[in-house]
């Protein structure tokens, strides 16, 4: 008996560390990531002491009562189940106001009515259709199986390659020219989906110049494992020289500093 309640223990100590270590991660490098990373730890930490609570009580149980050959139904205890029906509104209450005040961020979930105009994302259709973000913007299109960015202002286009500036706010406007195909970049905490026809947003501000990995999370045919890009970041005085310099051109990225 010691050594199975011995065994028990130890293995809950040890998926609680092991969940523990997953809180250290690197430090997020845009508020999109920030705000997401904070979630889930704000979630975590709420979960870990109720996962132990109930472990404690079920390890209890199954040591108290394994060789109970006359089980009896508990009691009626009104205290206790309103207590425990509290206590469980107050949780869901906090999970979902933790999670609408990520949700509602301009950076996670961009608003659909920008500078006055009330309008839906699903009715920007053209270029000429959207409003005014007062953002960097960058234009967007996924199609079969790449990523083509534009810069409009500059007249320059980039194949597989997303060249922002670095702590600016930057928008990107999303397309595509064949199927649904959607933009995800894990360490920058951006996922938007790219629909044909349409126009959809996706808002970021990257805090250090770097190459982040960009891949396509919606299956769109043969070659979707292999649609793959970079989030390429550099800072405004070498983003807007590399404008200037390839001004009406399909060019590369820049270097980050």
């Amino acid at each position: 008996m010691g050594s199975r309640r011995c065994t028990i223990i130890t293995l809950t100590v040890t998926v609680l560390s092991s969940l523990l270590a997953l809180t250290g991660t690197v430090a997020a490098q845009s508020p999109n990531r920030e705000l997401i990373d904070g979630l889930e730890y704000q979630l975590l930490y709420v979960a870990l002491p109720l996962t132990l609570f109930v472990l404690m009580i079920l390890v209890y149980a199954a040591v108290k009562f394994h060789d109970n050959d006359d089980p009896q139904p508990t009691t009626e205890d009104p205290a206790l189940e309103i207590t425990w029906t509290a206590a469980t509104a107050l949780i869901l209450l906090f999970v979902g106001l933790a999670g609408y005040s990520v949700l509602v961020n301009p950076y996670v979930s961009p608003s659909q009515a920008i500078d006055g105009d009330d309008r839906s994302q699903e009715e920007f259709e053209s270029i000429a259709d959207l409003p005014e973000t007062g953002d960097e913007e960058v234009y967007v299109r996924g199609y079969q199986w790449e990523w083509q960015a534009t810069y409009p202002e500059a007249n320059v286009t980039t194949e597989n390659e997303i060249v922002i500036p670095a702590d600016e706010n930057v928008t990107i406007w999303l397309t595509s020219d064949d199927v649904i195909h959607s933009l995800f970049v894990s360490d920058l905490g951006i996922k938007q989906d790219a629909f044909p026809g349409d126009y959809t947003r996706a808002r970021t501000t990257v805090d250090e110049p770097g190459r982040y990995d960009v891949v396509c999370t919606e299956f769109c045919g043969a070659g979707h494992s292999r649609m793959e890009a970079e989030v390429v970041a550099v800072d405004q005085a070498t983003y807007d020289q590399w404008l200037s310099e390839n001004e009406g051109t399909i060019t590369e990225a820049p270097e980050p500093a």
